[in-house]
């Protein structure tokens, strides 16, 4: 399973965390491993199985 980083930009921007969704943007790349950066998406309130691509799963 992976994520879009645009799924995670757009839920960030949605909130209003613009700053958030840059930093984002800049650090991770553009397929997010939950595995790998679950510790960061958990910080930022994320749920991975919401924004899994249903392609990959």
């Amino acid at each position: 399973m992976t994520i879009s980083k645009a799924a995670v930009i757009a839920a960030l921007r949605e909130r209003g965390q613009h700053a958030r969704a840059q930093f984002v943007d800049r650090e991770l790349p553009d397929r997010i491993d939950p595995a790998q950066h679950g510790g960061l998406l958990a910080m930022l309130h994320l749920d991975p199985m919401a924004l899994a691509d249903s392609e990959s799963v």
